[in-house]
């Protein structure tokens, strides 16, 4: 899919189009079928990224969530990326992760498959790139975000939940 189509997509989704019957499912880097509910649950916050290597502002912030991911991991949250660069440009996202250094799984799936996995997690549009999710230690989504989020309010958060004894698995 060009450039233009990705851009001109999340308006047609807004406007109530239907989108293509087939999207790509949800995989691995390497091609092997990938679930969520395999990265969720685990006992530890998972902050689940949806990116495009394109995204200025997905580029722009990657380095914070490396930080947070490198800072959390070991005992509170962890970091999963997911691409929708989709298959058919497997190279950019392979780039985007090693230009950016990711240390946190990411898997991959097309515009149109992640658009409609954010609505029926969410119950709402996907319409812009970063866009975030928030699972509990025990993969309860707690939180949606379209759009960029500081990782300190993502800490911020984790550490109240943690404090009042919301989700600390």
């Amino acid at each position: 899919m060009n450039r233009t189509a990705r851009l001109l997509l999340p308006l047609a989704l807004l406007l109530g189009l239907v989108l293509p019957a087939a999207a790509a499912p949800l995989t691995t880097f390497d091609g092997e079928p990938a679930d969520l509910a395999n990265h969720t649950g685990q006992g530890q916050w998972t902050v689940v990224k949806i990116w495009v290597s394109d995204c200025p502002v997905c580029n722009s912030k990657a380095h914070r969530y490396v930080a947070f991911h490198a800072a959390h991991r070991d005992h509170d949250a962890t970091m999963l990326g997911i691409s929708l660069d989709g298959r058919d440009h497997l190279a950019d996202a392979e780039a985007f992760v090693a230009r950016h250094g990711l240390n946190y799984p990411n898997l991959i799936i097309d515009l149109e498959g992640g658009m409609r996995l954010f609505h029926e997690l969410t119950g709402t549009p996907l319409n812009g790139t970063p866009a975030f999710l928030l699972y509990s230690p025990e993969g309860e989504l707690v939180a949606q975000q379209v759009g960029a989020v500081p990782v300190n309010l993502v800490e911020t958060f984790i550490g109240s939940s943690i404090a009042t004894g919301d989700g600390d698995g």
